[in-house]
């Protein structure tokens, strides 16, 4: 088919597909997914395994070299990370791109089940598929509080029930970390004194406590029709049950851990701060999922902290405290102003050529064609854009001011050679066709 041919000979037609081609790109323009940069694709899974109060040196010999010995022969691994700190340790996976992530989460999965044993008060490894890294957070969210004497640090529990799991149901984002908190724990502290004066050792102690802090399916039972499920309930849940709690028998009858001690209910020991403005604060940050738009999951977000303002802060304590979030890092801020530059330098430059070629060619009509071949070349590259499933960022759009330059000079030199056929004598019809074809 002669393109040329056809175009010269179809006004209308082509008319029309000038017009669907700017209506579309303009919706395309409204609809395509807005980042930074371009989305790179790196396949990232994350294994994360918690062993309370251990050293990082025994978290790195009993859980990460054992793990490693068995994720390091994971087929389309590019490169494997390991952290090991107090009670966690934390394995990050990439994978080359183009790895399906779904395939690799069963395959990291199934090398986690080959692993021998791990310690018996070893937490089930959790595999998620997002990099924690904290360095690709989009949004930083501050707890505030009007009352300066409130322990920021003591609202990490209410945070991790009620906050955390609104942010996280926000479409796009793939992970909330909180930071600079500290969980409820229960201390037993007991007397050496007495603990000596009683002849209990501190493993006879912690067994117990370890062994009643249980509860123990013994099975079912057939009951005529049904099946009844017999269970032992023995796990705590007050403080008055660990203090009750049988260490041995002695000739004076049941040791008591109150006979050696008492329990508390406190936070656990501080590891980690948050300072904001001066004060101890609770950080909180959202890591969004690849590919999403960046905007509208910020949106999201935004409306999700407005909602724990209004609805879930006020119900910690009756909103003695003043409690409110407030944002201080927004990553659509700096996007939206180098995407506003590109846009306006590209704006600018399509103005500016056309303002040259109207003094250069001293004609209207050619001048008017060439810069109505810019925006309509623009409006169609979204279009082409967002069927292929790519996103606005600022280097697309950079690319788009530089062939804008490009447009600019395929159409003078096309017209120019128009212009000299015609001036051969040649009908405008022919002379289009010719110079064009040339």
């Amino acid at each position: 088919m002669d393109i040329i041919r056809f175009a010269i000979a179809n006004p209308v037609k082509v008319t029309v597909g000038v017009i669907l081609t700017v209506l579309f790109g303009v919706i395309s323009l409204y609809t395509i997914p807005i980042q930074l940069t371009p989305n790179v694709d790196e396949p990232v899974i994350t294994v994360n395994t918690n062993w309370t109060g251990r050293s990082p040196e025994e978290v790195e010999r009993e859980i990460i070299e054992e793990q490693e010995e068995y994720l390091k022969t994971l087929t389309g691994l590019k490169k494997m990370t390991a952290n090991a700190s107090t009670g966690s340790a934390s394995v990050t996976l990439e994978f080359y791109i183009g790895t399906d992530i779904a395939d690799a989460r069963v395959r990291v999965s199934d090398k986690l089940r080959e692993v021998p044993n791990y310690p018996d008060d070893v937490d089930e490894p959790v595999i998620t598929g997002a990099d924690s890294d904290a360095s690709k957070a989009i949004a930083w969210i501050i707890f505030d509080a009007d009352d300066p004497s409130f322990d920021m640090q003591s609202l990490y529990d209410f945070a991790d029930d009620r906050v955390k799991p609104v942010l996280e149901r926000v479409p796009g984002v793939s992970r909330v970390n909180i930071y600079g908190g500290r969980e409820r724990e229960v201390h037993v502290r007991i007397d050496p004194d007495a603990l000596a004066k009683r002849g209990v050792t501190f493993n006879e102690l912690r067994d117990a406590l370890q062994f009643e802090n249980v509860n123990v399916s013994a099975g079912d039972v057939q009951d005529g029709m049904r099946d009844v499920r017999v269970r032992t309930i023995g796990q705590y849940d007050a403080l008055d049950q660990i203090e009750n709690t049988v260490v041995r028998y002695d000739d004076a009858g049941p040791v008591r851990v109150k006979d050696l001690g008492d329990a508390v209910q406190t936070l656990e020991k501080r590891r980690s701060f948050v300072r904001a403005n001066g004060q101890t604060a609770l950080a909180i940050n959202a890591i969004r999922e690849t590919g999403s738009n960046v905007m509208e999951v910020m949106d999201g977000l935004r409306g999700a902290m407005d909602f724990c303002n209004d609805n879930v802060l006020p119900t910690y304590r009756n909103d003695a405290h003043g409690l409110r979030m407030r944002q201080v890092y927004d990553e659509t801020v700096y996007i939206t102003d180098a995407i506003n530059l590109v846009q306006s330098n590209l704006i600018v430059g399509g103005a500016l050529a056309a303002v040259v070629l109207l003094v250069f060619l001293g004609k209207i009509r050619p001048t008017l064609i060439i810069a109505l071949a810019i925006p309509v070349s623009v409006l169609g590259t979204f279009v082409v854009m967002t069927g292929a499933g790519r996103n606005l960022n600022v280097i697309s759009l950079a690319g788009m001011a530089f062939a804008v330059g490009m447009v600019v000079d395929n159409a003078i030199v096309v017209l120019e050679n128009i212009d000299r056929h015609i001036h051969l004598g040649k009908k405008p019809a022919r002379a289009a066709y010719e110079a064009s074809r040339e």
